[in-house]
């Protein structure tokens, strides 16, 4: 079957997790990534446990369907074999600091002059412009210069970190969604182009509800634990035996919830919960009530009277719950695969459901290096010049 992207051609300077997830997703949907690591010990995230004789399984995660080189960019020799793989490429992406890629010869004017119609695609922590842009920015610092930890916690907490590389996840997702606009362009025009993206930038621009009330009426988030700022019945709830999530956030679903779960008929009516933005002002009021009903049973038996009710819950899961779940199973969340070194593996699948051109796992992240010869031969070198290449560590082994 083939895929929506056969025939993009990708080369990927990028390392350890926004760059990579972003080309990995392209190499998913059938595009040719070649991945070239620095020399001579590759991507940072080699260096990342768990191993599993002795590869990383963080490397293995977001490196699938890339080919790779190891390749010395410090020399000349190196710089020309990057040079010729740029001639035909379609995609060029790179996470280094702003200003190294200038000092390495390999910045967007220098290799618009031997492409002109390369995408082009930076990944920085604040971007290549404005005051903050020679800084070194990690995911946490985006989270805390866009508020996300401000305002996430416990009401009488301390902040405390999403819990997952959001703002990398962000700018692997605005790269994608960017390259993937100006490659349609480029098909309409044949015109290239540069494409600045930060881990700042794109996680504050999933801050949609927040900015409204902040625009709207000069409200600054505040920490609420699992409650929604404006919805209420809208977060997590101390049963019997552990925590569920109630989503009865409009009228409709209130009142059922009212009625035919915790059989309080008379919180319609109640001067605190008439509607959803009264709800709200009360909602640690609501909560206490809320509670002092559901601690009378088990997560189990509340879950299955919501969905019966049809108002939406869930579980809080830890996180070896969601990978045993039957639907996520079901909807083959989880792949198996095998690796030549690690052996018996899973990975994430694909999220995306395409019935014409599906997301494939064509092969696994490639060991360091492990396609120099391949790609080197596809350029035109001879057995004899790798073999040189080798000899003035231009390449590893």
């Amino acid at each position: 079957m083939e895929q929506s992207l056969k025939g993009m051609k990708v080369v990927d300077l990028s390392q350890v997790l926004a760059g990579p997830y972003c080309t990995m997703v392209l190499g998913d949907m059938g595009a040719d990534v070649v991945k070239v690591e620095k020399f001579p010990k590759g991507d940072d995230t080699r260096t990342m446990g768990p191993y599993i004789n002795d590869e990383s399984y963080m490397y293995m995660m977001v490196n699938r369907n890339k080919r790779g080189i190891c390749l010395n960019l410090k020399t000349e020799e190196g710089l020309q074999i990057l040079y010729k793989l740029i001639k035909d490429a379609d995609v060029f992406i790179e996470n280094y600091r702003p200003g190294v890629t200038k000092k390495l010869g390999i910045d967007y004017d220098t290799l618009k002059s031997i492409n002109p119609g390369m995408i082009y695609c930076s990944i920085s922590g604040y971007g290549q412009t404005g005051p903050y842009k020679n800084k070194g920015g990690f995911d946490i610092m985006a989270q805390g210069l866009s508020g996300l930890i401000d305002m996430t916690g416990e009401r009488t907490g301390k902040p405390v970190k999403v819990g997952i590389a959001i703002h990398d996840i962000a700018a692997a997702q605005t790269a994608i969604q960017s390259i993937l606009a100006a490659y349609i362009h480029r098909l309409k025009s044949g015109n290239g182009q540069y494409i600045d993206v930060s881990l700042v930038d794109s996680g504050l621009a999933w801050t949609v509800w927040e900015a409204a009330a902040y625009f709207g009426k000069g409200e600054v988030p505040s920490r609420n634990g699992t409650a929604h700022r404006v919805s209420a019945p809208y977060q997590g709830y101390k049963t019997k035996d552990g925590f569920i999530l109630i989503g009865a956030a409009n009228q409709k679903l209130w009142e059922k919830f009212c009625l035919n779960v915790v059989n309080k008929p008379e919180w319609i009516k109640d001067e605190r919960f008439l509607t959803n933005s009264i709800r709200s002002l009360h909602v640690d009021e609501l909560e206490i009530e809320i509670e002092n009903i559901l601690k009378e049973n088990d997560s189990t038996y509340w879950l299955n009277l919501l969905d019966v009710h049809g108002i939406p819950s869930g579980p809080i899961y830890s996180y070896d719950q969601t990978l045993s779940d039957e639907h996520i199973l079901s909807r083959d969340m989880i792949l198996d695969y095998e690796h030549p070194v690690a052996g018996a593996m899973k990975t994430l699948g694909f999220p995306a459901k395409f019935s014409e051109t599906p997301g494939q796992f064509k092969s696994p992240a490639p060991l360091l290096g492990q396609h120099n010869s391949e790609v080197l031969n596809q350029l035109g070198f001879s057995a004899d010049e790798i073999s040189d290449l080798l000899n003035k560590q231009v390449i590893n082994k």
